[in-house]
């Protein structure tokens, strides 16, 4: 006991005779700045609509790409136009771009949830269809699968089939990936959550023709904060497992009881000036600087890339977005 009092009281003695030595509290894991980003992921979702586009899409400024989306039939067969044409284009002009199928998508039609209910809620459907969908994968030279079940259609079986799948595509050393909006849904488990290779989130559609009378934009930067916030801290998913997503797309309140989509294409077509703003009349879009902005908030806050919907939206000219992108990572020191 006295030498443990006698060490203490040369230790206190060293310590404040120093002017050298600063006693640091214990690091606070949960606060730690963000990792400096080196690399950077740009993903870019082509729905099967627009492959005849394929052409005009510059993938040598992306790193990803995502074919969407593939879906079921009763048997677990995957139905998706071909693809070889998109896929050739893609490796032509980026041999080291990374191809995924994408599966379900937002809106599914009934026969296409009823499928899919069918297939994973019932666990002696599970390794037939996974096995489908790797042969798919493998078939096709693919370098794996995104999943799109959203809302309703992420029912019991979800969280099975996602681990059967992540086990599946692992042994082919395949990727997993996934797009969520900012919930989570009650049937995804940690185990499930854990087993993607990256989160895209949906950080848009925060108001659209579903709600017409509450016009507004849909995909602020604010909106961007607070999806991040919500993986990022209340769900706790590492900062570089998380692309934040980016709309190519925006939506005119025309009244009270309609709202319609449009592109980015569109209102640069309609005038050149529109790529810089935000809002013209009663149409909400994100313009090239907010688009930035997003880049640089992605970049500080150490997320592992941009995710967009979708390629095809775009404006094929010098005001392109996915040019956008790409040029302000470069300005930040990551392409």
């Amino acid at each position: 006991m006295r030498k443990g009092i006698l060490l203490c009281l040369i230790l206190v003695s060293v310590l404040s005779c120093s002017k050298d030595v600063t006693v640091l509290p214990p690091e606070d894991e949960g606060n730690e700045p963000p990792k400096k980003i080196t690399e950077a992921r740009i993903v870019g979702y082509l729905p099967t609509y627009r492959f005849s586009l394929s052409s005009e899409i510059a993938y040598e400024k992306l790193t990803h790409l995502n074919l969407a989306f593939a879906n079921p039939d009763a048997d677990g067969n995957l139905i998706m136009p071909d693809i070889s044409d998109v896929v050739g284009d893609a490796r032509a002009a980026n041999p080291n771009i990374v191809i995924c199928l994408s599966l379900a998508g937002g809106a599914l039609t009934d026969e296409q949830a009823t499928h899919w209910s069918n297939l994973i809620d019932d666990g002696a459907n599970i390794p037939g269809f996974v096995t489908k969908i790797v042969d798919y994968v493998l078939d096709n030279d693919l370098d794996g699968i995104d999943v799109d079940l959203e809302w309703s259609h992420v029912t019991p079986g979800y969280s099975p089939f996602v681990l059967a799948l992540d086990t599946a595509l692992d042994a082919q050393n395949k990727l997993l990936t996934v797009a969520f909006p900012q919930t989570r849904f009650a049937n995804i488990t940690d185990a499930a959550l854990a087993a993607f290779d990256f989160i895209n989130i949906m950080s848009y559609d925060a108001t659209g023709p579903w709600n017409p009378a509450n016009p507004g934009q849909h995909s602020s930067l604010q909106f961007s904060t607070d999806g991040i916030n919500f993986w990022k801290t209340n769900q706790s998913i590492s900062a570089e497992r998380l692309n934040l997503g980016v709309p190519f797309y925006g939506y005119e309140f025309v009244s009270d009881t309609e709202a319609t989509s449009f592109t980015f294409g569109q209102m640069v077509q309609q005038d050149v000036s529109y790529a810089n703003l935000n809002q013209v009349g009663n149409a909400y879009y994100n313009g090239i600087p907010t688009i930035k902005a997003k880049v640089n908030l992605a970049h500080t806050e150490g997320l592992g890339g941009i995710m967009i919907w979708e390629l095809g939206q775009d404006s094929f000219d010098e005001h392109s977005l996915l040019t956008a992108i790409h040029s302000e990572y470069s300005s930040l020191g990551v392409f």
